[in-house]
């Protein structure tokens, strides 16, 4: 996603810290482990690209560490260097300014266990304002106080601001165009202002108010959400989350153990897990996981995860020879600092058996140069078991093809086992970047779901060469859907269904009788060729079940048309008509 509306003037820069620094350098790349005051045991080995702070550490040291990390993060768009903060418990004058691939969070069990004094902040200076490329970062688990009083996450996808506290007011772009994003089990004591960004997805979260619309807001669960409906201004709101599970975290307990929480799942809930009181869960000592570090094999994580033991995936770029299989009931994978794994030679990167409870976090699954036929698989085909108690979740789980080299996949995610939640996904055929070219990155489908009582909230999927999201089950749910069409059909002969002028966006299958989806946007940007266009952006079969709510289309520079909205109703979007927008389908 690169071309975005064009915002008005640049906000107030956040305040910097100025302080004399001094270096930090840790020995032979290993991890900053600096002890806990009260800590009973050794901080474990988190690999050679975690770091782990200590309130006892003199702030100098810190601000030094995490600003190393970002000079070397702020333009790495296509790095392989994957990076985490971490801090414990306690309370830190500190000023982290977020890049590409880098991971801030917090290891209390509360984020108010964690609180920065300073600002945790995604800035857009790289690139002069324009935060359309803030890709892969993430801030999880802390408290702020901002100095002055406001801070900063101009984002766009794949950077969730989860689990966070923000005392003060809370700008979501940088001056010039945006597109994310997601806040979620967050809250933030004064404003939100969206400025910019042109779709947003808020779920779980508390706020002393919002301001700012553009095509697509949307707020599940979410208290003191905004007044006004879709279109004008561009406002659904769901006012209970039906059914979420939040994403699992790393924390130290008050004996300086570290575990991994899991939240429990949650049905018809508004507000965060946390403000009310401890969140309701399970604690998983760390010695229940193995720990993946870089040169890890696939072997290796596939022995442990065999005999029943949890994955650890630290920062790093992991190449599989063979697909890492989860077969036990309840395993947690969680990665850190965008932990991304490589398909070698044409395997799926991750299967997923169809059983009860899995949780996969936290990671970025990258395609390699020989097509797999997916890159991930929920459940194998014909999965039939229920777990509507226990169900499997997706935090904060991203695909790429192309964009850092030649990658090839068939499909990115294929879920065929029910009950599962997906809790932000982005799943992106490349637009920009290397290896990239209609020809090159080949993808045919983004998101395929076959299981039944799948719920997706914030899913992204763009640029995929035909149906980007094809949902064949029945019962299924999406709360925010963002797309953009694929950039890059040399002709209109090259992108076709048939007889039909290119792929819906988002396909339900024919036969499913029950689907209905909120806050759904897509955009087309035909610039290899303005004379391609989409005969829709929704494509569903015209059955009671059957419901869409606030669906928005837009030709972003009038290069290209989507004649209309959802089969033959809404629209165009065009050079003449840039957005369309529809309240309800069926009418």
């Amino acid at each position: 996603m690169q071309l975005r509306f064009a915002a008005g003037h640049r906000r107030a820069r956040v305040p910097r810290r100025v302080t004399v620094l001094a270096v930090l350098v840790a020995a032979c790349g290993s991890a900053l482990a600096l002890p806990h005051a009260d800590a009973a045991a050794a901080d474990p080995d988190l690999g050679p690209n975690v770091q782990i702070f200590d309130p006892s550490t003199p702030e100098e040291e810190i601000q030094s560490a995490v600003d190393g990390v970002f000079k070397d993060q702020e333009k790495a768009q296509f790095g392989d260097a994957r990076k985490a903060l971490l801090f414990k418990p306690g309370s830190y004058d500190v000023d982290a300014n977020i890049g590409f691939y880098t991971q801030i969070a917090g290891l209390g069990l509360s984020p108010d266990d964690t609180d920065i004094k300073g600002a945790v902040h995604a800035e857009a200076d790289w690139f002069d304002g324009n935060a359309t490329q803030n890709f892969w970062r993430s801030a999880e688990n802390l408290a702020v106080t901002p100095t002055g009083g406001a801070d900063r996450w101009a984002v766009s996808q794949a950077a969730p601001y989860r689990r966070m506290h923000l005392k003060g007011d809370l700008a979501l772009d940088d001056g010039g165009w945006s597109s994310g994003g997601l806040l979620a089990d967050t809250k933030v004591d004064g404003q939100v202002n969206s400025g910019s960004q042109q779709q947003w997805l808020s779920r779980n979260t508390e706020w002393g108010g919002w301001s700012g619309s553009n095509w697509n807001m949307v707020f599940v669960g979410a208290e003191n959400a905004p007044a006004g409906d879709f279109p004008k201004p561009p406002y659904t709101r769901v006012d209970k989350t039906p059914v979420a599970r939040e994403k699992p975290f790393l924390y130290v307990d008050d004996a300086g153990e570290y575990k991994v929480f899991v939240p429990d799942v949650r049905k018809d809930s508004q507000g965060t897990s946390w403000s009310g009181g401890a969140p309701k869960g399970s604690s998983l000592p760390l010695s229940d996981f193995f720990i993946a570090k870089p040169g890890a094999s696939a072997e290796q994580m596939n022995t442990a995860l065999a005999v029943g033991k949890h994955l650890l995936v630290t920062p790093g770029v992991y190449h599989l020879d063979r697909t890492l299989k989860i077969t036990e009931p309840d395993t947690v994978v969680l990665g850190l600092g965008l932990a991304t794994l490589i398909p070698d030679n044409g395997v799926t990167a991750v299967s997923v058996a169809d059983v009860d409870g899995v949780k996969l976090a936290g990671l970025l699954i990258d395609a390699g140069t020989k097509s797999s036929p997916s890159l991930m698989e929920v459940g194998p085909q014909d999965s039939s078991a229920g777990h509507a108690d226990d169900p499997t979740s997706l935090h904060d789980v991203f695909f790429r093809v192309g964009g850092a080299g030649p990658g090839k996949a068939d499909k990115s995610l294929v879920v065929n086992s029910s009950h599962v939640i997906g809790d932000h996904t982005w799943i992106w055929r490349a637009d920009h970047g290397d290896g990239v070219g209609w020809n090159t990155n080949t993808a045919a489908n983004g998101l395929t779901v076959n299981g039944d009582d799948v719920t997706m909230y914030g899913l992204f999927v763009e640029h995929y060469q035909k149906h980007q999201t094809v949902w064949n089950g029945e019962r299924g749910r999406t709360y925010f859907y963002q797309n953009e069409m694929p950039y890059d059909p040399p002709d209109q002969g090259s992108w076709m269904n048939g007889g039909t002028q290119g792929y819906a966006a988002y396909k339900v299958g024919d036969h499913v009788k029950d689907h209905e989806a909120w806050g759904l946007g897509s955009y087309c940007f035909f610039n290899v060729n303005r004379d391609v266009a989409a005969e829709h952006a929704f494509e569903v079969p015209d059955t009671p079940g059957v419901r869409f709510h606030d669906m928005v289309t837009v030709s972003l520079g009038g290069a290209g048309t989507i004649h209309h909205v959802i089969n033959t109703t809404g629209g165009p979007s065009d050079a003449n008509n840039n957005v369309a927008d529809l309240v309800s389908y069926p009418q």
